[in-house]
């Protein structure tokens, strides 16, 4: 195996998320995300730029469901620091309370995944 991840539901305590955010949503204690779990690259194939890839696809695969399983956004629980700077270079934002649990806005993978434009950037 080269590498893999796993996708799942989950809920998001509304109070844990960042102000800004919190006021653009409608009032429910808890707000419907997908968790992106156990992204690894087999580490004879680590450098490769496979874990970009195996990101990007997970994040298509995530956005193209959203609409059908009203997620808010994608998830993901950086093991250590290089993983919490891996995510953040592709605008996953840390939640206040715990800085190594990011996430991404279904809205921006919407700018991401519907407008045609070069995804080489990322």
């Amino acid at each position: 195996m080269i590498g893999y991840y796993t996708l799942s539901q989950m809920s998001i305590n509304m109070g844990s998320l960042p102000p800004p955010i919190i006021k653009k949503l409608p009032k429910y204690p808890l707000i419907p995300a997908t968790l992106l779990g156990r992204l690894a690259v087999d580490r004879r194939h680590q450098g490769k730029g496979l874990g970009e890839l195996l990101l990007l696809d997970a994040l298509h695969r995530s956005w193209s469901l959203s609409n059908k399983i009203a997620a808010f956004s994608v998830v993901v629980d950086a093991k250590d620091e290089n993983a919490e700077v891996f995510y953040k270079r592709y605008e996953f934002e840390s939640f206040p309370d715990h800085p190594q649990r990011l996430f991404i806005l279904t809205a921006k993978l919407d700018k991401l995944f519907s407008e045609p434009n070069d995804h080489s950037s990322y």
